[in-house]
């Protein structure tokens, strides 16, 4: 891949302009604009963001996830390639295909393992996060020290994806229309497979699927079932399926989450909160939410300004 393709396609899109959530079935733009320089980019009332979301390249630096999953950034970032063997990057206009080097090595691993399993010819993989980690423009609090990853929940076709396909093609809902169980037609015995296959790996702390999906996988799974555990029921989460892991051994400036408790999580006083009418069907506020400022660097940790103001990492293309 061409550096310009990297460089220039992948900036954020103008299209994503409001804060809604970067879902899995969001298109991107095949013509995104590269973002304006800020008047002021040393302006302490500008939103994180909007510095991070301008950095289309890691900072030269060891890697390191700096803070918390939903407040911090990452220095050395590495690039997922957009193909592989057993993968496929979607939605190329975000630039969010960066991460941790484990978490890159855990997805090579796990989209191996998928195809093994399933005989799929591989998983599509979402957002991981941006070069530089740190809050984005659009859509996620979290992936933001390149511990997170968003994997799709429909099989990888076995063909390579054109840009505008991994741009325009639709995640599959796999959750059904009265949001109570899964949609059986596309929520199959593969996709279990692949989110034991996630949940086994022992880096991996937390999965987020919607309730449904927990519901489904707590009735379906046999033997040892230890690995639910790991699986949290989360709003949204219907097409994809996001990945956390647990913060380096090695890296005191990750600041963790405590693990869940060792209970499956299937008994129904776990599930009951998520599917009461009122979390299925919830009323529209009132009132229109008034727009969140977001964090300035000054909220995030201190070695973030380091990371931001570092120098480009050297790019190398890559398929």
């Amino acid at each position: 891949m061409l550096i310009r393709q990297i460089l220039i396609p992948l900036l954020f899109s103008t299209l994503c302009a409001t804060a809604s959530a970067a879902l899995a079935q969001d298109r991107g733009s095949l013509d995104p604009k590269p973002l304006p320089p800020l008047a002021n980019p040393n302006d302490p009332k500008l939103p994180a963001k909007e510095l991070f979301a301008r950095k289309v390249l890691p900072a030269a630096m060891p890697p390191r996830a700096i803070g918390s999953y939903s407040k911090g950034c990452i220095a050395g970032a590495m690039e997922m390639p957009i193909t592989g063997d057993t993968w496929q990057v979607m939605r190329l206009s975000r630039n969010r295909n960066w991460g941790h080097p484990d978490m890159i090595a855990l997805l090579k691993r796990l989209s191996a393992k998928v195809h093994k399993d399933t005989g799929w010819p591989g998983i599509l993989i979402g957002d991981i996060g941006q070069p530089r980690g740190g809050p984005a423009l659009t859509g996620h609090a979290s992936h933001q020290i390149g511990l997170d990853a968003d994997i799709w929940l429909t099989p990888m076709p076995d063909h390579l994806l054109s840009r505008e396909q991994r741009e325009d093609m639709a995640a599959t809902m796999m959750v059904r229309d009265d949001r109570l169980d899964v949609d059986s037609k596309v929520f199959t015995p593969f996709q279990f497979t692949m989110l034991r296959d996630a949940a086994q790996e022992p880096r991996v702390q937390r999965i987020f699927v919607n309730a449904a999906i927990k519901k489904a996988l707590c009735r379906e799974a046999t033997g040892d079932r230890s690995w639910l555990a790991k699986i949290r029921p989360w709003y949204g989460h219907d097409y994809h399926f996001h990945i956390r892991m647990r913060c380096p051994p090695d890296d005191g400036a990750c600041e963790g989450q405590k693990d869940q408790p060792e209970e499956d999580g299937c008994a129904s006083s776990d599930l009951a909160y998520w599917f009461k009418d009122s979390i299925l069907h919830p009323e529209p506020p009132k009132e229109p939410p008034k727009p969140e400022h977001g964090i300035t660097l000054a909220q995030l940790p201190a070695a973030c300004r380091q990371v931001l103001n570092a120098p480009d990492a050297k790019h190398y293309a890559k398929q």
